[in-house]
């Protein structure tokens, strides 16, 4: 096809779908509309080795700027898109421009949740979300300056981490009574409180944030428990998805933008993937949000494929990844609805995986820590939502394979 597609967002969603378009033979124009200054990136080492400095930005982008200049993509950088007119097929930037389309694809990712705390405006009060927001922390980011992070999940570890590297002071704030509850079971979360506290880490579970305090810059964090001591604060609570702009423009959303397995909104020519959507997943019979890489670059690849008048579902098994201090976390499946967690190896070593399953035996999910044959395994055999053998899966010698039943 020959016609004009338009794409809003420029994360990792929006790289990918510039790259599958053209790989699937898309020849038309592609515009490519981002509200930041930079072109596509990734977002995972913002708080991992772009935070530490150990990677420069330029090695952060999908691709770099000659990529879309040698497949012809119009790009739109620092620019805002203020609403869709679907049935005019326009949209209007904050500028007052309007850009026609013919298909859309909205790529709109997810914004940070904010505190509407007492001084919570205060100058040295962070958020990670951004190359931007990075800038931002990095001058205060420096041995010895006391740091507290709001937020027990893995963006906060992950800061946490990458700071204690880094010779600052760290103390971690979390109203759950243990880390990651969210995501993890509690074995997994105590081997994490253990790998912290050893890092020098002082953690305070259950204890909720009333408040900022200090002179035009944070100085103190004000706890249920009392007062810490800041000279730097981040704040990671979480994520919501980016649905105003799709909701005004009358497209269907509920907690994200509502899309099926092809990435089609409500709307037929327009399009939408990544953070920002609700879409089927057949191998788990519901529908879902997912905020990882994975579901960004593979819901991409479908959106383009449906784009270029393929029909390829995405249905694949969710998958996520943290890196705190020397220890690489890989989750593969969704746990919720699990009945009791097998681990396999002990966590005393380092190295070992938390399976959950479910009461009929079948596996949900694993939670590999610095084990990544148990990981790969897993991504593999959780699509048939197998039925194991509690007593062989609890034996780390033996392969995941090799713990399924053969019959139910």
């Amino acid at each position: 096809m020959n016609d004009t597609i338009a794409i809003v967002g420029a994360g990792h969603a929006a790289g990918q779908a510039v790259i599958s378009l053209r790989q699937y033979g898309h020849e038309g124009r592609i515009v490519l509309i981002g509200e930041e200054p930079w072109l596509p990136y990734q977002r995972p080492p913002l708080s991992k080795q772009f935070l530490s400095g150990e990677l420069d930005q330029e090695r952060l982008y999908v691709k770099p700027a000659q990529f879309y200049r040698d497949k012809d993509v119009e790009l739109h950088l620092g620019t805002r898109v203020e609403s869709l007119d679907l049935a005019g097929r326009q949209l209007r930037t904050t500028s007052g421009e309007h850009l026609a389309w013919d298909r859309l694809l909205l790529t709109l990712g997810s914004q940070v949740r904010r505190l509407g705390l007492p001084g919570a405006d205060l100058e040295g009060i962070h958020y990670l979300r951004s190359i931007d927001d990075v800038r931002a922390i990095q001058p205060g980011f420096k041995p010895g300056a006391r740091l507290v992070v709001v937020g027990g999940g893995y963006i906060g570890l992950e800061v946490a981490a990458i700071a204690r590297k880094a010779g600052l002071e760290v103390d971690v704030v979390e109203m759950a009574d243990r880390l990651m509850a969210r995501v993890v079971c509690p074995e997994v979360s105590a081997h994490y409180r253990q790998l912290h506290e050893s890092a020098g880490v002082r953690l305070h579970l259950e204890t909720g944030v009333e408040g900022f305090d200090g002179d035009g810059r944070v100085a103190r964090v004000l706890t249920s428990a009392g007062a810490l001591p800041a000279d730097l604060v981040i704040v990671g609570v979480g994520i919501l998805p980016e649905t105003e702009l799709a909701a005004d423009a009358g497209l269907d959303c509920d907690d994200g933008v509502c899309v099926d397995e092809y990435a089609v909104t409500s709307h037929p020519d327009v399009l939408a993937a990544g953070d920002c959507t609700r879409h089927p997943n057949a191998l788990l019979g519901r529908r879902l949000r997912l905020e990882s890489v994975h579901n960004a670059l593979e819901q991409a690849r479908t959106a383009a494929a449906t784009l270029c008048g393929e029909r390829r579902a995405y249905a694949q098994i969710p998958w996520f990844w943290s890196d705190q201090y020397d220890t690489k976390l890989q989750i593969a499946g969704l746990s919720e609805g699990y009945e009791r967690v097998i681990l396999r190896g002990d966590p005393a070593s380092g190295s070992f995986a938390a399976c959950y399953v479910h009461e009929d035996d079948r596996l949900l999910a694993v939670d590999a820590i610095n084990t990544p044959r148990d990981f790969m395994q897993a991504k593999k055999l959780l699509a048939d939502r197998p039925r194991i053998d509690p007593g062989r899966l609890a034996d780390p010698a033996i392969a995941l394979p090799e713990t399924c039943r053969t019959s139910d």
